[in-house]
């Protein structure tokens, strides 16, 4: 049952890497308004093979550089955590609403993601960028999850008579992003093995990156390395 259910958790942590969204955001401050309109600047636009360039570059708290997850790899998955999404009961409904929205990648996105695994901790890190045409589809995005969180600090899934418990607190981190995200998340599997998560997300115009450590004893300490992948990926 345990080699069915650990890569279920690390599954859902990496939907919620690849979307750039799972909590609440923290908004940089506004500019003032202005009675002469600011014309607003084109984003600038990614392609999947720029984005794993950028990703290939990293390297996690050890100086490794991360491993590119191949495309077709990421792609699969990504089908594999919608299907799964699509025949899990998950409670209570708001929650499931939330897992719902952050398994749709916008149209004409495009990503990618890269991971080091430690044998040291037996934790496994992943870092995901992901560009968009509109910067405001992942300002909606990261809405969307912080309205749900107040609703799902803990929450289960069942998928195959097989129920995992979900509990998530949100954490004070900062990025270069103007909106930056953290969250401590540990699932309570049914054997009663305990795996956490700790994501740090930083949004900067139509470009997101989420980096993730999931493991049996990951703890907040570790979101300072976090936070460096990510600012890395906003540059």
């Amino acid at each position: 049952m345990k080699k069915v259910l650990a890569p279920l958790g690390i599954l859902f942590a990496a939907v919620l890497a690849l979307t750039g969204c799972g909590g609440p955001a923290n908004p940089g401050t506004a500019a003032a308004s202005s009675s002469t309109p600011t014309p607003t600047p084109t984003p600038k636009t990614y392609t999947n093979e720029q984005l794993a360039s950028i990703v290939a570059q990293l390297k996690d708290d050890q100086g490794k550089p991360l491993t590119v997850v191949p495309a077709a790899q990421l792609d699969q998955g990504f089908v594999s955590a919608k299907q799964m999404l699509a025949s899990a009961a998950i409670t209570p409904p708001a929650c499931a609403a939330l897992a719902n929205t952050n398994a749709q990648v916008p149209d004409g996105a495009t990503y990618a993601a890269g991971q080091s695994i430690s044998a040291a901790d037996k934790s496994i890190t992943v870092i995901t960028a992901l560009a968009v045409k509109d910067p405001a589809v992942l300002a909606g995005q990261t809405k969307k999850s912080s309205d749900a969180l107040s609703q799902c600090s803990t929450f289960t899934i069942e998928v195959g008579g097989q129920k995992i418990t979900t509990q998530t607190q949100p954490l004070p981190q900062k990025t270069s992003g103007d909106q930056s995200t953290g969250a401590l998340s540990t699932q309570i599997l049914p054997s009663g093995q305990k795996v956490t998560t700790l994501t740090v997300t930083g949004v900067k115009g139509n470009l997101g990156a989420t980096a993730i450590k999931t493991g049996a004893t990951v703890t907040a300490d570790s979101a300072a390395e976090l936070v460096k992948l990510v600012n890395a990926v906003l540059g």
